[in-house]
């Protein structure tokens, strides 16, 4: 890719969520900055990966689970561009049960304190 603004070519091995590290960069199915990893979101019990939060330059945004084509170890890759990603809610509703749990959760995660 010529621009040096995409996602590289290579972003390495893929990886487990588990081993996923914040500030690691998050990119689009076109290549385009979606972002860094704030947070990953699982059941810390069952191992499950239930979604990311971004940091983007328009706020936190979350990506659902089944919204993130790949987790590698220089870059994430998820489905849509980041403005198309909702924003974490305390009040969130979604057709997806689980992307609704996924959003009150990144919530909550936000508004702790660090």
């Amino acid at each position: 890719m010529p621009d040096t603004d995409t996602a590289p070519e290579d972003l390495g091995a893929p990886q487990s969520f588990l081993v996923l590290t914040d500030g690691t960069p998050a990119y689009d199915r076109a290549g385009d900055p979606a972002g860094k990893v704030a947070h990953v979101l699982a059941d810390d019990k069952d191992e499950i990966f239930q979604g990311l939060v971004l940091e983007t330059t328009a706020g936190h945004r979350f990506a659902a689970a089944a919204q993130v084509d790949g987790i590698f170890e220089h870059g994430v890759i998820v489905a849509v561009p980041a403005a198309q990603l909702p924003e974490p809610s305390e009040d969130a509703s979604s057709d997806d049960s689980s992307v609704a749990d996924g959003l009150r959760r990144a919530w909550h995660w936000l508004i702790q304190p660090k």
